[in-house]
């Protein structure tokens, strides 16, 4: 019966186990409503308790900082989880090998695709809010980074799961600006706005950032510009699917190989459960902004999407879903492989008692397995940006969140921005269901 216990003991180190998503839930419950600082103590809580989800945590934390008007810790926070999903990529064949006794939830968590390439991008807009130095290397990298995982994911036989990724495009945007303000790197600029449009069609405004590139124009003289980036809406998350045809066919196979082994395997009771990237984008769809004139305001813009960020998470894993399922399927095969080995190794008696106690012991071990639904809860539905030229001096801007009809949601709040001749100027506030939250970094470079 040793052996029996063997096989149970790591069922039972995951029983009881709750899922990263029931975890996160109450953060993004406080975060979306708008109280920052119970999403924080929340988060701070988290982390202390489960250390294996403290860097998609860090993360969580990172959004919450620049919510609330500080970015440098924002950017600091970003910098160090992107420092250690680059040093968690490395394979690490113990790892594996546990993880296939278990689940994915013992597996040091790496990131998923897109988080790997967005905590580059908004890295770059903390930067930006804070009047670092760092913002187009960040941006950079961003793009450099996608590019690698495309090419890093090509078979052997020449096909690419992941060749379909949608580039992100706020990364050339924010190149493009940052060129565009030199007053020198105009072509750059420009080659940077093309990307843009070929990159996110559907971001109209790319068309006219080419052009004035391209005729060497940064403003109006007398005039400066603002641009405000928009952390827009709900974004993406995990859940736990349960995937039927797989476990059908694995019941069939058991019934199959039971009937002609030597030994019967476990029967294939519990589901097999693997993650699934769905979105949640809420009600709030853009910014609008106003600008004050006079005893009275005036109609300044409304924000466009640069990067979808929750079509980007749900199309990606989309693409390397077969992936998962088939490593929960190898897995699942290998348990009831074990079980089998040891039935067989110590000759026990195929119709008796210690044999059906294994195959019980085999359906723990695999009702124990559950999906690894780790993730960046606190992602935004979308990214976007707003131009704004205006004259040189101090203004005072109305910003309003706004759903898919243009009716306001939640308050109007008012940011000011000081405009100085031929220079940018960033601003970068959040979105979400109860408005615009936290507070707003404005800084002019």
């Amino acid at each position: 019966m040793r052996r029996a216990g063997l096989i149970v003991a790591p069922c039972l180190l995951l029983a009881g186990c709750t899922t990263h998503l029931a975890r996160l839930e109450p953060v993004r419950t406080a975060y979306f409503g708008g109280d920052i600082a119970a999403a924080e103590r929340l988060v701070d809580e988290a982390i202390d308790s489960h250390a294996s989800d403290a860097d998609v945590l860090t993360l969580d934390k990172g959004l919450l900082a620049l919510a609330d008007g500080r970015p440098d810790e924002a950017r600091r926070l970003l910098v160090t989880v992107r420092d250690r999903f680059d040093h968690l990529e490395q394979e690490s064949p113990a790892e594996d090998a546990w993880s296939m006794l278990t689940d994915d939830r013992q597996r040091a968590y790496a990131g998923e695709d897109h988080e790997r390439v967005l905590v580059r991008a908004l890295a770059a807009v903390a930067d930006l809010a804070a009047g670092g130095d760092d913002a187009e290397a960040l941006a950079l990298q961003a793009a450099e980074k996608q590019g690698e995982i495309v090419a890093a994911a090509v078979a052997d036989d020449g096909t690419n799961p992941k060749s379909g990724y949608r580039p992100v495009a706020l990364a050339p945007y924010l190149r493009g600006i940052l060129r565009e303000a030199t007053h020198r790197d105009y072509d750059d600029a420009a080659r940077h706005y093309a990307t843009v449009a070929s990159w996110e069609p559907g971001y109209a405004p790319a068309r006219d950032d080419v052009v004035r590139a391209g005729g060497g124009v940064h403003s109006a003289p007398g005039h400066g510009v603002v641009h405000l980036v928009a952390l827009v809406g709900h974004g993406p998350c995990k859940v736990v699917v349960e995937e039927v045809p797989s476990s059908a066919a694995l019941l069939v196979a058991d019934q199959i190989l039971s009937a002609t082994l030597a030994q019967s395997l476990p029967p294939t009771i519990a589901p097999i459960r693997v993650p699934r990237v769905v979105a949640a984008p809420g009600r709030v769809r853009a910014v609008a902004v106003g600008r004050a004139a006079g005893a009275g305001w005036t109609t300044a813009g409304r924000t466009t999407t640069i990067t979808d960020v929750s079509r980007m998470a749900v199309e990606q894993d989309a693409a390397v879903h077969d992936l998962a399922v088939g490593r929960a399927v190898a897995r699942r095969a290998l348990k009831k492989a074990t079980v089998f080995g040891v039935k067989e190794g110590i000759g026990l008696d195929r119709f008796g008692p210690a044999a059906l106690l294994f195959d019980v012991a085999g359906v723990a071990w695999e009702a124990a397995e559950n999906a690894d639904t780790r993730c960046w809860g606190l992602l935004p539905d979308s990214v976007q940006v707003l131009r704004l030229e205006l004259p040189v001096g101090d203004h005072t801007l109305a910003l309003c969140a706004v759903d898919e009809a243009g009716r306001a949601v939640g308050s109007s709040v008012a940011r000011s921005v000081s405009v100085e001749d031929g220079r940018n100027a960033y601003l970068v506030v959040t979105a979400v269901d109860a408005g615009i939250i936290g507070g707003a970094a404005a800084v002019d470079r």
